[in-house]
């Protein structure tokens, strides 16, 4: 954008299609994140409202959608020069949320298609969508298109619901897998590999919401067990399934939890 105490006609930026033809040029790889983001909306609403189009195949083309675009941002991330036959790189590699939604997209490939799975891609599309659409509409003008403004500024305020919901989903969805799998409508392999993905959100560096998720259930489970209405069974079930999901967590988390269990016991 031009600074603003730069007269106009003296390398002010110009606004409209022009602007927007130039942004374009300038950033490919950006837009084409964009529109792939919204093909990816397109196809998630298109399985829930099967009217214009097959739900099954709408549900793999957002899949799809969703691999191109952690490709893309993989490409932004890594560039080709960086990359190496090596531990180093491996574990590198690892710690991109790209690299995680990457790997989402080809564990459901050959599943039976479920509206659950395709949440956290359709909220992550939606929320960076929305904040790309932002960038155009100013590119073509501070008043253009307000209606869809306000769409946008109605789905960046949600941001953090957004993101926490995308995080909930993530986690509810291990036990349908496992159920998925117990009933055929997914391989045997599909849980084991996506406890490895949740393992990789769970540790992630730059987005902390499925983390922060785990713990806030943690503490609402251990609430609920404590509480002197929970029925002694609910209870025993509640405090196994805290313990079993917090063996499963990575080492460090673990070893957390136990010294936490042993502080409240001695207390």
């Amino acid at each position: 954008m031009a600074d603003q105490n730069t007269p106009a006609g003296e390398g002010a930026l110009p606004k409209g299609l022009p602007a927007l033809k130039a942004h374009v040029i300038a950033n490919k790889v950006d837009v084409a994140l964009w529109g792939i983001r919204i093909l990816t909306v397109l196809c998630t609403i298109g399985y829930l409202l099967p009217i214009f189009n097959n739900p099954i195949s709408a549900f793999y083309k957002a899949l799809l959608a969703n691999a191109a675009t952690s490709a893309l941002r993989l490409h932004q991330r890594i560039p080709p020069r960086e990359i190496a036959l090596s531990r180093e790189f491996l574990a590198r590699f690892l710690l991109e949320d790209s690299a995680h939604y990457l790997f989402y997209s080809l564990i459901f490939m050959n599943v039976v298609p479920n509206m659950l799975i395709l949440t956290p891609i359709f909220l992550f599309a939606l929320l960076h969508a929305a904040s790309y659409s932002l960038t155009i509409l100013d590119t073509l003008g501070q008043n253009s298109m307000w209606v869809a403004r306000l769409l946008i500024s109605l789905v960046e305020f949600q941001s953090r619901n957004i993101l926490r919901a995308a995080a909930l989903a993530e986690i509810v969805l291990f036990p349908l897998v496992v159920f998925m799998a117990l009933f055929s409508y997914c391989g045997l392999m599909t849980p084991f590999v996506y406890y490895y993905f949740l393992t990789w959100r769970y540790t992630s560096r730059r987005n902390p919401y499925t983390r922060n998720t785990f713990r806030e259930l943690r503490v609402a489970a251990e609430r609920a067990a404590g509480s002197p209405s929970a029925p002694a069974p609910l209870a025993r079930t509640l405090r196994s399934a805290v313990s079993l999901v917090c063996r499963m967590a990575p080492p460090g988390e673990h070893l957390h939890h136990r010294a936490r269990t042993a502080t409240a016991t001695s207390t």
